[in-house]
């Protein structure tokens, strides 16, 4: 399960979290524009893995429970990253909060209703 392509590109996601820190923390053109490319390559295989799990009928319990963790793990460390390194503005700060506030309030509902078998 663990080795299924789905499982491990959802993986991958929580993988490309340290080395988006890292180019995030070098600040330079370059590694800002390696960073954006890393999102968006993260962004690809969120798409690409449940498609693949489907076509594949490789659906799994794990890649249900991991496919949100990553999600949200890589969403809240660029948010993070991009207030902690004063890339958004003062002004920025306010939509940052709401995603997060937003993720852990899906999240936690989500967990709440599956707990009492609804859906």
């Amino acid at each position: 399960m663990l080795t299924d392509l789905p499982n491990m590109l959802t993986l991958s996601r929580i993988a490309a979290i340290p080395l988006l820190v890292v180019l995030v923390a070098i600040g330079s053109p370059l590694a800002d524009l390696l960073a954006a490319l890393l999102f968006v390559a993260a962004g690809i295989t969120d798409w690409l893995d449940g498609r693949l799990a489907r076509s594949r009928r490789q659906l799994s319990d794990l890649g249900r429970m991991l496919d949100p963790i990553a999600d949200k793990l890589l969403v809240g460390a660029t948010l993070m990253l991009l207030v902690g390194f004063h890339r958004l503005t003062a002004y920025g700060i306010y939509p940052a909060i709401v995603i997060m506030l937003r993720e852990i309030l899906v999240s936690g509902l989500r967990e709440y209703l599956a707990g009492i078998k609804v859906g």
